[in-house]
């Protein structure tokens, strides 16, 4: 089989890392991938937003796969296009793909399937959406929401009035996001503990992921401004049997059922972004595609071919089919440019790889990386994903940080509390 693998960040060089294990993966190509990448797939240089030059190279390449890791390039339409033309594509249509592009649309889809979620409103402008806030309607914390794409970084937990009309000024008048803002979603601040719930779906037919749990804002302690993602873990009992029942039940299900219902079938990956309230899971946010960074910590437990998983669900064939796990835990811990989420310097020198690679228990999943010279250079914000797989969380904890900590390039930031609060969660349990 040949695939085409579409991004360049740390997500798409663990999904070429674990497709490059399958025995029917006869040729794999990553565009535009990136310097890790290019040790487990052929790089090819067209951007993922170049829908046209992706196009031609599968059709003239004879792609019989092409997976599409990044959010853009399916809202913008790319698996229509390939469908069209005979291809197949694992991601969802565009109209699917409004489930993450719009989260008017996502919040609304969930109202008419009464799928749990927060209160909300939508707002086309600063106006109407600042006399909503002095109104009284909602009680604080709120959550003000750009209604677009803005790469994890459109969502703004506000504790005050001052807060949320800061951020209705940042994101509709200001714009700091561009077109993601020129709508908000105002919503009820949930209270509870997140976790991220991935399923792969055929448009019928589900296969649940194991659970993880991400860490968005930049600092220790769960503060400072939201990021792609600062690093994540998953372990046995992340969520209880009953808990994930309950997401596929009162979630995922309605979800997949609800989108075929309205005439766009969901085929591709469904990430749930949930908080666990006392009231049961609620849906804080959709996305259509793999998260980053927790396709870190999930495909390495995968003991089952994903190239099999994935073409099954190109193909409608997902219904009895069990994916295998390896018991235990995986940590990733998200090593950035000091300056990110703001501004911040390219082009500074990566140390240590090879020595925080030792054995084989860290791996590396490159997000923002370049060759020049034969040096690897940074090239983003968040640089590298370190990781390691282990029998329980504090030794894969352990592992990652000893991997962390032999890595060295000017400005290197990383947080030191990653997994802190799965290990809080087993002791309590233990105690």
């Amino acid at each position: 089989m040949k695939i085409l693998l579409v991004g360049s960040g740390g997500r798409e060089h663990a999904l070429a890392w674990k497709l490059s294990q399958s025995a029917r993966v006869a040729e794999l190509y990553a565009a535009p991938g990136n310097a890790g990448i290019s040790g487990v797939a052929q790089i090819v240089s067209i951007a993922s937003d170049d829908l046209d030059g992706l196009l031609e190279f599968a059709l003239s390449h004879k792609i019989d796969l092409t997976i599409v890791g990044p959010e853009a390039p399916l809202v913008a339409g790319i698996a229509d296009r390939f469908r069209k033309s005979g291809l197949a594509v694992f991601g969802p249509s565009s109209s699917a793909a409004r489930l993450e592009g719009s989260k008017s649309f996502a919040k609304e889809f969930m109202a008419r399937h009464q799928i749990p979620t927060a209160a909300f409103a939508v707002h086309d402008s600063a106006d109407e959406a600042e006399r909503n806030l002095k109104s009284g309607r909602f009680s604080f914390p709120v959550v003000v929401k750009a209604d677009g794409l803005a790469a994890g970084k459109g969502v703004f937990i506000c504790e005050t009035l001052n807060q949320a009309l800061e951020a209705i000024e940042a994101t509709m008048r200001t714009r700091t996001l561009g077109v993601a803002g020129d709508r908000v979603v105002i919503e009820d601040c949930l209270q509870g503990e997140e976790a991220s719930f991935m399923i792969l779906s055929d448009g019928v037919n589900v296969a649940p992921l194991v659970p993880s749990q991400d860490h968005k804002q930049i600092f220790e302690g769960d503060t400072g401004p939201n990021t792609g993602g600062m690093g994540a873990y998953s372990m046995d009992g992340l969520l209880s049997e009953v808990t994930q029942q309950a997401v596929l039940d009162r979630i995922i299900h309605p979800t997949i059922q609800g989108m075929a219902a309205e005439g766009q079938p969901f085929q591709g990956v469904l990430f749930a972004g949930l908080m666990l309230t006392s009231g049961g899971p609620q849906v804080l946010e959709f996305n259509v595609r793999f998260g980053d960074p927790e396709a870190q910590v999930i495909l390495p437990r995968m003991q089952s071919d994903l190239a099999d998983l994935l073409e099954a669900s190109t193909r409608g064939k997902l219904a009895g089919r069990d994916v295998s796990w390896h018991r235990g835990a995986c940590v990733c811990v998200v090593v950035a440019s000091g300056g990110y989420p703001g501004s911040y310097p390219s082009g500074k020198e990566i140390r240590g790889l090879g020595m925080a690679a030792e054995g084989n228990d860290i791996l590396l999943f490159h997000a923002g990386t370049t060759f020049d010279e034969n040096r690897l250079l940074t090239s983003g914000g968040r640089v590298l994903g370190v990781v390691a797989r282990a029998v329980s969380l504090d030794e894969a904890i352990a592992k990652s940080y000893e991997g962390v900590n032999r890595i060295h390039f000017d400005g290197m930031y990383y947080r030191r509390d990653i997994a802190a609060k799965g290990l809080a969660k087993l002791r309590g349990k233990t105690s």
